[in-house]
């Protein structure tokens, strides 16, 4: 539904609240004029614009993980761990803040207190309920969706185009370089890579069902892609079955064709099943739309907004754009997983994993350094919303 829409089926408590929140002058005893009142303020678009240049950077945080989800209604509990989700960040500064004043013996203990209390960030159900009273979040207003929340269809849109414009602002854009890498189609033609390496030799695992490094050395020099082992000891976990034991593009390789029923882990050794010897003689329709969609779903634990950057990432790299400026404009909006901080998730676990998946080209400026823009295909696939509705 749409904002006019619940706010006809919303008490006059909370229009009453919405309109405090936006200064409407009207009579709150009229249903009818504080609705119109609302609407009125709301599609202003200096008003709307000021209310999300004013949020703090946890708020939009908050508020970007609810603008491409295709759910349409979330339960209290989906929302607080939302809510906790986007404040990664504020415990080191806590940390930070609390070794400072250890330094200083001066303040009472009454003193330190107060301050605490001030830094305090409000509750997530504080947050969740003044959403509510800026007209953001409504709950469902009858039978089992009562207590569910929903955002207004016609916001989330203009929320985008609010949010493109201030990220937007902070991009350079540039000339096509003159090298760049484009790895449309090498992915699936590399799954068939896979499975003839597997149907031509005995490939044995090793007790933890990877490969031996003999077998991952001689799948790697078959493959379009060239990618070396990862370092003995090296952190790595989180993005897949046996990522600790393969490269990135090769680990999601194996896991896409395990998850697809192409391949089976027998004890000892790799199989290609009956469904695995019918993908070698012929490539499904939409096998790479497939691909994408399995990305999404393998890379969304570590990196619960995966869609959200995607999603960015595809709006704001329509022409060459500096990584530098993406990085500067996307950074906050990611929490970092263990050792791998911000940068090297959006570096390599994103855009370097959308390179490989065909979504985006990746090119070198003699000046600005590495620089970015999706490819047409790509274009196509994000814009056409199909792979993520279904994720």
């Amino acid at each position: 539904m749409n904002l006019s829409d619940m706010l006809g089926y919303a008490d006059i408590g909370q229009l009453t609240r919405i309109a405090n929140a936006y200064s409407c002058e009207c009579s709150s005893n009229s249903k009818n004029e504080l609705i119109q009142a609302i609407l009125t303020t709301m599609g202003r678009n200096d008003v709307f614009e000021r209310q999300v240049h004013d949020m703090k950077l946890e708020d939009l945080r908050f508020l970007n993980s609810l603008l491409f989800d295709t759910r349409e209604s979330y339960s209290l509990e989906d929302l607080v761990a939302r809510v906790q989700q986007s404040r990664f960040g504020l415990e080191q500064k806590t940390d930070a803040d609390a070794a400072t004043g250890t330094a200083s013996k001066t303040k009472s203990r009454k003193s330190k207190r107060k301050v605490d209390a001030k830094q305090e960030p409000p509750s997530p159900r504080e947050m969740i309920l003044r959403f509510k009273h800026q007209g953001w979040l409504f709950n469902g207003f009858t039978g089992p969706g009562k207590y569910l929340f929903q955002v207004p269809n016609d916001l989330k849109g203009r929320f985008q185009e609010v949010m493109k414009r201030r990220l937007a602002s902070q991009l350079h854009y540039m000339e096509e370089p003159p090298l760049y890498r484009d790895e449309q189609h090498l992915l699936g033609s590399d799954v068939k890579s896979l499975l003839h390496y597997a149907c031509q030799n005995h490939v044995q695992l090793s007790a933890d069902g990877s490969m031996y490094k003999r077998h991952i050395q001689a799948l790697l020099d078959r493959l379009s892609v060239q990618e070396t082992l990862p370092l003995k000891g090296a952190w790595r976990f989180g993005y897949g079955r046996h990522f600790n034991h393969y490269p990135n593009r090769l680990s999601f390789l194996y896991d896409y064709c395990y998850y697809s029923g192409y391949l089976r882990e027998n004890h000892e050794t790799l199989e290609v099943t009956a469904e695995g010897l019918e993908r070698i003689s012929a490539s499904p329709v939409l096998e790479e739309e497939r691909m994408y969609q399995y990305w999404l779903k393998l890379y969304k634990g570590p990196i619960p907004n995966l869609l959200s950057l995607v999603h960015w990432i595809h709006a704001l790299a329509t022409e060459w754009v500096t990584f530098l400026s993406i990085k500067e404009a996307l950074e906050p909006f990611i929490k970092p997983y263990y050792y791998d901080n911000a940068s090297s998730i959006l570096e390599v676990r994103v855009l370097t994993m959308m390179m490989h998946l065909g979504l985006l080209r990746i090119g070198e400026h003699p000046q600005h350094g590495t620089v970015i823009r999706m490819t047409r295909w790509g274009d196509a696939v994000v814009s056409s919303g199909v792979v993520s509705a279904q994720r």
